[in-house]
């Protein structure tokens, strides 16, 4: 009996010696000298620099000037009144419409009409002083229809408001308000008692093209007792 549970003890020694089961081994990380560790680096940095040339490329637009105020018609254009914004044309025909922000701006230019604050400049609008067919418009606006804070310089909107003879006959509904004057440019601005202090109004000389005064003229013409309202721009 104690023979053979010797041998059962020997054979069992010899299986476990003579294993072929691999040994485990622990799992380390990869050090800061393993070529992995730097070849991975080199991909994310290639796909960074090759990611911002591609946006890069998309970016098709253009930088172009535009009117970081309100100007009114006769104003005088230089580059202290401009802001470059980046636009995208689709047409390059439009492109060629604007004053690109790139190039050096005409010098001695004046404003045809009147622009608003944040509106791209177009060539059509501008050009040179002697060109300009601007002229002096002087009106009077009763004291408590114009601002107190409008002087020379001030960019204004002016309404006229009154009565069509036949509308005056027919009923209130026939009176009538409409912008005659828009995005003008106050030349002059007398204080009241320079000007209609008796009468309670005041002068303003306005710089309008020559249409304007015309189609102004004529809509006064249409109308009975016309009056003026001043509207401001900020």
């Amino acid at each position: 009996m104690t023979r053979g549970r010797s041998e059962l003890h020997d054979v069992r020694v010899r299986n476990l010696g003579g294993s072929d089961a691999p040994l485990a081994t622990r799992a380390t990380s990869p050090g800061w000298r393993d070529p992995r560790l730097w070849i991975g680096v080199a991909i994310v940095a290639v796909s960074v620099v090759a990611g911002a040339r591609l946006l890069g490329a998309a970016d098709d637009s253009v930088a172009v000037w535009a009117v970081a105020s309100d100007m009114g018609a006769g104003d005088t254009v230089t580059a202290d009144d401009l802001v470059s914004q980046r636009v995208r044309f689709v047409e390059d025909a439009d492109l060629d419409t604007y004053f690109v922000a790139a190039e050096q701006l005409p010098s001695d230019l004046q404003l045809k009409r009147g622009i608003g604050a944040g509106e791209l400049l177009p060539r059509a609008a501008v050009g040179p002083a002697e060109e300009a067919d601007t002229i002096q418009l002087p009106v009077a606006v009763d004291t408590s229809l114009v601002p107190p804070a409008v002087r020379a310089g001030s960019v204004v909107d002016v309404y006229l408001t009154g009565a069509t003879d036949e509308g005056a006959r027919a009923s209130v509904a026939g009176d009538r308000s409409q912008a005659v004057l828009s995005g003008v440019t106050v030349i002059e601005a007398p204080a009241l008692d320079d000007s209609f202090a008796v009468s309670g109004r005041r002068q303003l000389v306005l710089g309008v093209t020559e249409e304007d005064a015309v189609r102004f003229f004529r809509v006064v013409g249409s109308l009975d007792d016309p009056g003026l309202t001043v509207l401001q721009r900020s």
